[in-house]
């Protein structure tokens, strides 16, 4: 199954490791510090332009990669949930 992340963006469900929340997550330094190296290493991209709510954590090609996605995580969690059912 894919997860539809905004823009016609989609990540693999089952490669997915975490999808955090922008507000809550970078509050912290140890977060902060993990998405700008993340962003030093080429491993980040984003799914529009718009100011990011959330965040997904994901592997690709045995590599973990960040992508900001303009959609809040219920929004994400409620898409993964439908799929499901």
């Amino acid at each position: 199954m894919y997860l539809h992340i905004g823009n016609n963006r989609i990540i693999r469900t089952g490669s997915i490791v975490g999808i955090f929340e922008m507000d809550n997550a970078t509050v912290s330094m140890v977060t902060r510090n993990f998405l700008s190296n993340m962003q030093k290493d080429y491993l980040v991209e984003a799914a529009s332009y718009e100011i990011p709510k959330s965040f997904i954590l994901y592997e690709e090609h045995g590599e973990c990669k960040v992508c900001f996605s303009p959609l809040s995580v219920s929004a994400l969690k409620g898409r993964i949930a439908e799929k499901k059912i």
